[in-house]
Order: C-alpha cells, then structure tokens, then sequence
C-alpha cells in the first residue's frame, strides 16, 4: 500500500452552503480527522444518519430539525473521504473493511447506545456491519434504498474476482450509456471510467427533484479537484467486496433480529428497486411490519421527500 497522503477540504468550499447551518464537530480515527453533525439533547436517545455514494452529511441538512425537535439526538457523520472528513487520496487507501472499523469506533468513543440507526445506499453497507460489531447499542434500525450483499463458501470466494472481471468486460461506460441502462454495473463501470466524478451531477442524476445550482453546488463542495474524489470513485467498486464478512452478519445477528426493523424504499430507484423484500424475510425484526415506499423519489429519498422520510423516521421511533 502506497503512503498515505491525506486531503483535507479547505473549510471555505464550505461556506453559505443553503440550509446547512450545523457547528462541526470532529474525532481522530485512524490518524483520520472524522467530522460528524451532532444536534440535539446529549442525553436523548441518538438517531444514527449514515449516507452512502457519493453525498455526505449535507443529505440529511433538512431531516435533522424535524428529528431534533421532536426530542432525539441527532448525528450525521461524513464517511472517510467525503464531506468535511479527512480523505486519503489514492483509492488503495481504501477499503470496505477500513469504512467499517472507522465507524464502529466512532460510535464507541462517543458511546451512543439505544442508536436508531436510519442507512441509506453505503450508509447500509456499512451501518448494517457496524449493527454486526455491536448490536447491543443498537434499539431499531431503518434500511433505505440500500442492501447487505453476502455470499458463502464458493460464491464468496469468487464473487469479487468474477465482479471485477465483469466490469473490465464491460470497459469505458459514457454518462449516455449509464443513463440509458441503469443498473449497478454500468454504475460501476462508469464510475471507473470517467475521466472525473462530478459529484453534483451524479446526485441530480439520482433525485426527482430539480436541484438548485446552489445545492449541485454543496455536493461538489467537499471536492475542490479530482485528487479529493478518490473514496468517491472507489466507492461503487467496493460493493462484493466483504460477501464472507457480511453473511457473517446475516448469520450470527440480522436473521436474529427481533428488535424492531423497517424497511422504507423509494418507487424511482433503480439500483436498489425490490432490496427490501430480502431484508422482510430474512430479519424477524421486519416481518410482519409494513413496508413503507416514498413515492416519487429516487435514489437519494432524503433529498426527494426529507419532510416525509423525517416523519416515518419520528412515527417509527415512538411506535416501536
């Protein structure tokens, strides 16, 4: 592994951002400067906000007043390599197994506990393992647009070679191509074939509303140039990475779960569109309880329908 080098945003990208007023607040972690939104009473329970590819805390800028005001703690983290969290810049600093154990013990030294942990896209991939480390922190969880892909044995062992030979197969994938044929493959594909991510227009892509110039804007923030984008660019790459990893947790806690467990997906993604019939009957948490679907949201739902996710968010709290 190469040296690492570690960029950090100049805090004036983020300046006059609309709508994200929030004081940061930071933790070191693997000779990482993590940044984290944290609003609220410290004693209230904590609601966990992860976010995936390629957004950061800014996702959620409109979902926390609702949840602050209704009594929770709420805290937003930036994953390594995005937001305002330090980020290695090459993408062999990388690694799902890396993301997960910033997490867990990010959660660790601020000792949250009753967490409702709200994941969405890598926010799952990685929220869920953190769930696997530590479960006994954790009263509910909420799966939004995002899976926990797993294997065992032989298909785990050649998922990630065959994954990866697949996507050299496809080769160079324009933004047409993607937008024509949207599937994780050609997500992938694209994303480690275009020349620079433009982290903007990826989150317009993925959203039904028509952003504003000044929010396409707050995505790009984080990324002064393309040197900041590597953990973006090998986000997508990095998917069946961890199959044995994640079946560990499937056996050992999801398929356990009895804690309350909901699953709340958008009817516009086309990426993760049905994700979360495997999630009701696998986890004993989530059976019998009713699927929530956002309507007339894409992938990015927080962005889509913030007012109504905070409110299934909230409901789903002091149901359960």
């Amino acid at each position: 592994m190469p040296r690492e080098v570690v960029l950090r945003t100049p805090e004036a990208r983020f300046e006059n951002l609309p709508d994200y007023y929030y004081s940061p607040n930071y933790l070191e972690i693997d000779g990482l400067r993590i940044h984290y939104i944290d609003e609220g009473p410290k004693e209230a329970p904590p609601i966990l906000l992860m976010h995936g590819e390629p957004s950061w805390s800014y996702l959620y800028r409109k979902m926390i007043p609702p949840l602050v005001e209704s009594g929770y703690r709420t805290i937003a983290p930036d994953l390594m390599g995005f937001g305002k969290s330090d980020k290695p810049s090459h993408t062999r600093n990388y690694s799902y197994q890396r993301h997960v154990d910033i997490m867990v013990d990010f959660v660790r030294q601020l000792n949250l506990r009753d967490i409702t942990l709200f994941c969405q896209d890598w926010g799952g991939l990685i929220g869920l393992r953190i769930v696997g480390e530590d479960s006994d922190r954790f009263a509910r969880i909420i799966a939004a647009n995002t899976g926990l892909p797993s294997a065992k044995g032989v298909k785990a062992r050649i998922g990630y070679p065959l994954f990866k030979l697949r996507i050299r197969r496809l080769g160079k994938i324009t933004q047409a191509e993607f937008q024509k044929n949207t599937n994780l493959m050609t997500w992938v594909a694209y994303s480690q074939s275009v020349p620079d991510l433009q982290i903007g227009d990826i989150v317009q892509s993925a959203t039904v509303t028509n952003l504003s110039s000044e929010v396409v804007r707050a995505y790009d923030a984080p990324f002064p140039d393309a040197s900041y984008k590597a953990g973006a660019r090998i986000f997508p790459y990095l998917v069946p990475s961890q199959l044995s990893e994640n079946q560990k947790v499937w056996d050992n806690v999801l398929t356990k779960w009895k804690k309350p467990f909901l699953t709340t997906f958008s009817d516009k993604d086309p990426i993760t569109r049905g994700g979360e019939r495997y999630f009701q009957k696998m986890i004993p948490g989530a059976q019998n309880r009713k699927h929530v679907t956002i309507q007339n949201a894409g992938h990015f739902l927080q962005e889509d329908k913030s007012e109504e996710l905070s409110q299934v968010i909230i409901d789903f709290c002091q149901s359960s």
